[in-house]
Parts: structure tokens; C-alpha cells; sequence
């Protein structure tokens, strides 16, 4: 149970978009147009105050961040304003996602989020991680048992052949590497800021046979 605790933990911070398992899921839904940083963006913009969206970024980028700002105020109310808002949310995100070590391809539209980001939004919305506690636990019990019972029966019939006992050897590194992985996220040791060490591990393991 402390271990399920830990990633729950960890994947209510994905909502932060501050770090998070590798960079496959780094910043989670910061490059969406209905994620928190572009809500912080149309706050700023709403209210005139660059304020909110400053906490996205680095120091060092605050004065590009604060030109474009300026150039999005200007622009409301004229035809131009879609165009210059679109360009500070863009600047806003790539700034953000470079300070993050992710890349930026693009404002992705509203609603293309990992279902578990959504749920982690919701769960601080509604001030209960309950039923967020509830999914990630349902897919970590799901894989587990899956990767478990491939190889346990693989387990039984392994020496009866090379190729079985090649089958149960795939099964038996997708099993376990499957459960290391949760623990190294359990530990925080996968977060995108440690990607180097966590690649670095990965060799390591893959030198000893696994």
C-alpha cells in the first residue's frame, strides 16, 4: 500500500507539470490549450496582470515572456487579437516546456489529455484524490496480475524446451522490469529531471542480464 501511495502521490504532481516518470509524459497537459499554464495565460490577459503566468518560467525568460504579453494586451479588441494572444500562449509554453527539458511542437487543442491528467484535475477540483487513488490503483493491480500470470504459467512449462524456456524468460523480464519500473517511480527516482541516471540504471541492468 505505501508503494500505490507513492505513485498516487507522484501523479498528482503530473498536474503541475514539474516532473513525472520519463519524458514521454514530461509536462503532461502544459502544451494543451486548456491546460494550466494557457489558463494562467488567458488570467493574465483577462485581468491585465502578466503576474500569474511568471511562475511557469525561469527567470531569465521573464522579459521575452512579458514582450509578447504586451503585444497580446495591444492587440484586444482589434482583428489582430487571436493571432497575438496564439503567439503568447506559444511563446508562454515553449518557454516553459525548454525550462522543463520537453520539447515543444506545438499548442495542442483543448480536451487531448491522458485520462489520468484529467482525473488529477478533477481530484483537486473537488478536493478528494479518491477516485484518482481509485484508477491508478485499478491499473497497477491490472498489470501487475497480467505480467504475473503469463509468467507463472510460463514458469511451468519452461524447461520442457529452449523455446519455452525463451518464452519464459521474455515473460519473466517484461514481469519484472514491469515492477521496478513502479518502484523506481514509487521513489521518484524516474522523474524526467533524473532521466540521465534512470538511463544510466537501464544500462547498468541490461549489462547483468536483465
Amino acid at each position: 500500500m505505501k508503494l500505490i501511495n507513492k505513485v498516487v502521490g507522484l501523479m498528482v504532481v503530473f498536474v503541475a507539470c514539474l516532473g513525472l516518470l520519463t519524458p514521454r509524459f514530461a509536462a503532461a497537459h502544459c502544451d494543451t490549450m486548456d491546460g494550466p499554464v494557457v489558463q494562467d495565460a488567458r488570467k493574465a490577459l483577462d485581468t491585465k496582470d502578466v503576474t500569474p503566468v511568471l511562475k511557469w518560467i525561469q527567470v531569465k525568460d521573464e522579459k521575452i515572456v512579458k514582450d509578447a504579453f504586451k503585444k497580446a494586451l495591444a492587440a484586444q479588441g482589434k482583428k489582430q487579437q487571436p493571432a497575438a494572444e496564439k503567439k503568447f500562449f506559444e511563446s508562454l509554453v515553449r518557454i516553459h516546456r525548454a525550462g522543463e527539458g520537453a520539447p515543444f511542437t506545438g499548442l495542442k487543442p483543448a480536451g487531448e489529455v491522458e485520462p489520468v491528467i484529467a482525473e488529477a484535475d478533477k481530484a483537486l477540483a473537488g478536493g478528494s484524490p479518491d477516485s484518482l487513488v481509485k484508477m491508478v490503483t485499478d491499473s497497477v493491480n491490472q498489470g501487475i496480475r497480467q505480467r504475473y500470470e503469463k509468467v507463472a504459467e510460463a514458469l511451468k512449462h519452461k524447461d520442457e524446451s529452449v523455446q519455452k524456456g525463451r518464452e519464459y524468460v521474455e515473460t519473466y523480464v517484461e514481469y519484472t522490469h514491469y515492477v521496478e519500473r513502479l518502484q523506481m517511480v514509487a521513489e521518484g527516482h524516474a522523474a524526467h529531471h533524473g532521466e540521465a541516471a534512470h538511463k544510466k540504471h537501464e544500462i547498468q541492468k541490461h549489462e547483468h542480464g536483465h
